[in-house]
């Protein structure tokens, strides 16, 4: 299972960004910028403005490093279920999450991948998962799990200019009458692996 896994950047982490740095099924691992839309804020209360974002293959093992390291706070896993498109780029500059508030049927996803595809800064987008880790209760669960998509900008631009062209994507979306709506996003600050 592909996916990343979003934790919060505090004291712990360094001895869990080492850990991943040895270990192959960590494939990249970024530091991270975190923008959650306002729709979102009851559901994640706990939220930082600071992530370590890493791409894995096995999510179990992944999930017992953070337990090893006894790692706090909000943590994010976005388990990639089926990737619209990839393509080769340079350098990924920005992820962008959206979720929809209905499942739609195989037509209507067309329609948001035909739609993509043409944005042509977008390195990859996938539907996802999103599984929320805490270590304390949430008063909310976030009742669009299953209908996040996924969206990897490539770039030199400026990180208000990759959020501009995610914006634009998601409302050329928007016209085929399927809407999507902000989730969160990670503008890359630095590349740690």
């Amino acid at each position: 299972m592909l996916g990343y896994v979003c934790t919060p950047h505090e004291k712990h982490c360094d001895l869990l960004i080492d850990l991943w740095r040895q270990n192959n099924i960590i494939s990249d691992i970024y530091f991270v910028t975190a923008t959650f839309s306002e729709e979102t804020l009851p559901y994640f209360p706990k939220r930082a403005n600071h992530y370590i974002v890493a791409s894995f293959t096995d999510v179990q093992i992944v999930l017992e490093d953070m337990r090893k390291k006894n790692m706090e706070g909000l943590s994010f896993i976005f388990s990639l279920d089926s990737a619209f498109f990839e393509r080769c780029g340079e350098k990924l500059n920005y992820i962008s999450t959206y979720f929809t508030k209905y499942s739609y049927s195989e037509m209507e996803i067309c329609d948001i991948e035909n739609v993509i595809i043409k944005r042509e800064r977008v390195k990859k987008a996938s539907l996802a998962n999103i599984r929320i880790l805490t270590t304390d209760q949430l008063k909310f669960t976030f009742p669009y799990s299953r209908n996040v998509i996924v969206l990897e900008v490539e770039g030199e631009k400026t990180h208000q200019s990759d959020q501009k062209y995610c914006e634009r994507t998601r409302r050329e979306v928007a016209r085929k009458g399927i809407s999507l709506n902000n989730l969160m996003s990670f503008s890359i600050l630095e590349k740690l692996k």
